[in-house]
């Protein structure tokens, strides 16, 4: 008998996945290409529309391809639950209402004008009203997926253009629960449709209520505890809890687990622990979001786009057409400059990946025609494969059309949410809440980490920007703007920990001002090894202002004093460089001062 476990048909999704991660990830990373295509190609390939038409002339091909959907079909939802938690988690009472304008403005009339653009051309067709409106606004979605790295691949998340299709991007993310929630009520077959909607309202208000409830009861308790103890595998074990419970629970109550999980984020936004959540989770959603997409290239059919290619892409270039021109006419509306109107556009103007989300649960539930659903996925995928190329034209055609406009922006739209400048403090103990309390009194923007879960949370009281987290972790350096921070200031009281987040920062950002505490001149000596630009050894300093208090107290003048401890300072400086700076000696039996190498 077969054990299951070493069986390899049993392991044959996991490992054509894997593999296909491995090729696609660092392959369109190299072409500068989203990996999401390249997903979403390989599901086309590998599907029963791809080469698995093949394996009746060609069985040997079962074992590099996939059957049906459905074999892989729980972790690619897996994937979309994760999307949606981070984006709960992403996002914030204080990021919502610095953007908005752009948000409840600009987002909210492109879906209403979009949709009903797109869904009014179906009509003619014979399509019912119902499908028109749901593929109307599945395809006046924009991928939140593919823009958001294009962009941070250009650096331009933070221009005016990037900060535009951002508030639209979270609006259309936000847009997608209510409508999930609307076609499962629709899609009821219990025939009482009045009855139906009260029951499923009642259960809905129930399970937010529930989910919200224990949330804010209990969720920031559960991550003290797990933090306390400062094991990442449980740390991670508990992000991941949370994420399904609430998605099983929103489920159970008839509403759908991408909006449970959507819930979650927004609960545990408003902690301490946020930053450290997103670092946790981001590996996992990024792997499940290509299981999901994977599985959206496996309901693609390539012969469609064979057979008709000429009615395919036309239809994808009137979508694209037609979105880019509802955002220009509405940014332009609410005085966005040209050139920022015209990117925008192009940049939103192709479909995203909540389309598939929202034209699957439709089919499922019997609410849009076969033919017409799998129409509009091509149409979709076309248009996605189309964003790299559109966000390069939007770029060069933004900085022809109103360089000067792009300059003077700045009012236009409200700053990001992470500062301009702000400078990141590892660590927030006694020495970093006294940096952080100079910082303040200068006005200098600050944001701290630290693993200490109970002094996270007294700071957090006290209305301290500390965050729970590792600040040795380079994604929780990205999460908290690292790349335009002004400075890197590392507190911690152990060597090996300073040291680590030291060569944390320094390769994520080699022009980064780093100011370290070191132990002693050796350890300080090492840290300048590391790339610092200034290393405070805690003996030192602590003899300096020995010095400086007798000096004082013994009656000689305060301005020569402080001049002379200035002095000296800068020549320990001095000298610890220069010992990083000489050559290591030939034969070195024992090292006891400094660091040679």
């Amino acid at each position: 008998m077969t054990d299951p476990v070493t069986s390899g048909a049993s392991w044959k999704e996991a490992i054509l996945f894997l593999v296909t991660a491995g090729v696609v990830v660092p392959l369109f990373h190299r072409l500068r290409i989203s990996p999401v295509l390249g997903f979403i190609g390989a599901g086309a390939l590998l599907g029963p529309s791809g080469l698995g038409r093949l394996t009746g002339t060609a069985p040997w091909l079962a074992n590099v391809t996939i059957g049906s959907r459905s074999e892989i079909a729980h972790f690619a939802e897996l994937g979309v639950i994760f999307l949606m938690f981070m984006i709960g988690v992403e996002l914030s009472w204080e990021r919502l209402r610095i953007l908005r304008r752009l948000v409840f403005g600009l987002g909210s009339l492109q879906v209403a004008v979009s949709s009903l653009l797109l869904g009014g051309l179906l009509l003619p067709l014979g399509v019912s009203p119902t499908a028109a409106a749901l593929v109307g606004l599945a395809l006046a979605l924009s991928s939140t997926a593919v823009v958001l790295p294009v962009l941070a691949e250009q650096k331009r998340l933070n221009t005016p253009a990037g900060r535009a299709s951002f508030a639209v991007l979270l609006f259309q993310d936000l847009a997608v629960a209510p409508v999930l929630f609307a076609i499962a009520v629709l899609g009821r077959k219990d025939g009482d449709a009045l009855g139906g909607l009260a029951v499923a309202l009642g259960q809905a208000v129930v399970a937010v209520v529930l989910i919200v409830g224990a949330g804010r009861l209990g969720l920031r308790p559960l991550f003290q505890l797990v933090a306390r103890t400062r094991s990442p595998e449980l740390f991670m074990a508990a992000c991941l809890l949370v994420i399904v419970a609430t998605a099983l629970v929103a489920a159970s109550s008839g509403l759908s687990t991408t909006l449970g999980a959507f819930v979650a984020g927004l609960l545990l936004a408003e902690t301490e622990y946020r930053r450290a959540i997103e670092a946790t989770i981001d590996p996992f959603k990024g792997l499940l979001l290509g299981v999901f997409f994977v599985s959206v290239g496996m309901n693609l059919d390539p012969a469609q786009l064979v057979n008709a290619p000429a009615a395919i892409l036309g239809l994808s270039f009137a979508v694209i057409a037609l979105k880019a021109a509802v955002i220009l006419a509405i940014a332009r509306a609410l005085k966005l400059s040209r050139a920022v109107a015209v990117e925008t556009a192009l940049l939103l103007g192709a479909g995203g990946e909540f389309a598939f989300v929202l034209i699957g649960s439709a089919l499922t539930a019997g609410l849009v025609p076969e033919d017409l659903g799998q129409a509009a996925l091509i149409v979709t995928t076309v248009t996605m494969v189309t964003i790299p190329i559109l966000a390069a034209i939007a770029r060069r055609l933004g900085r022809r059309l109103d360089r000067r406009a792009l300059a003077h922006q700045v009012t236009a739209e409200p700053p990001p949410e992470t500062q301009q400048g702000r400078v990141i403090v590892a660590g927030y103990g006694r020495v970093g809440r006294l940096v952080g309390e100079m910082l303040a009194r200068h006005k200098v923007p600050y944001l701290a980490l630290d693993m200490d879960a109970a002094r996270v949370a007294e700071q957090r009281r006290l209305g301290n920007p500390v965050f729970f987290g590792d600040s040795a972790n380079p994604e929780l350096l990205r999460r908290c703007g690292i790349a335009s921070a002004r400075a890197l200031v590392v507190t911690l009281d152990a060597p090996r920990s300073v040291e680590a987040v030291v060569a944390a920062g320094r390769a994520e950002r080699p022009d980064l001002t780093i100011v370290a505490r070191a132990r002693d001149a050796r350890h300080a000596t090492a840290l300048y090894d590391l790339g610092v630009d200034d290393a405070v050894p805690e003996t030192i300093e602590a003899s300096l202002q020995l010095s400086e208090a007798v000096l004082v107290d013994v009656g000689v003048p305060m301005g020569l004093v402080i001049a002379s401890i200035h002095e000296r300072r800068d020549e320990f400086r001095a000298l610890l460089k220069r010992r990083e700076e000489a050559p290591a000696p030939e034969f070195q039996a024992r090292r006891t001062v400094g660091k040679a190498h």
